[in-house]
């Protein structure tokens, strides 16, 4: 927790700043996902191409087993991979 506040002095931004991240991942990956499975997509539901389409289960598999935004934003936030700003404070100034 202590590494957490080290950047803003305060944990509850710090998880505010890496949960808003986690979320910009989240969207980038199923943006990404989507446009890669929309290639597969068909108007006919045929049990036949379910078995034999092993690329888009191949695709998806990938996905599965990348790690989770969450952890991504984290290890971002402690190598101060994350650029953010508090606009109270700059209008402030």
């Amino acid at each position: 927790m202590a590494d957490f506040a080290k950047e803003t002095g305060n944990v509850y931004e710090s998880v505010s700043i890496i949960s808003k991240r986690a979320n910009q991942i989240s969207v980038k990956i199923k943006e990404e996902l989507n446009s890669k499975l929309a290639e597969f997509a068909t108007t006919v539901d045929n049990l036949e191409e379910v078995f034999e389409n092993r690329e888009q289960i191949e695709i998806s598999k990938y996905y599965e087993r990348l790690p989770k935004a969450t952890n991504l934003a984290i290890e971002e936030f402690l190598e101060g991979k994350i650029f953010y700003r508090m606009p109270e404070e700059e209008s402030a100034e």
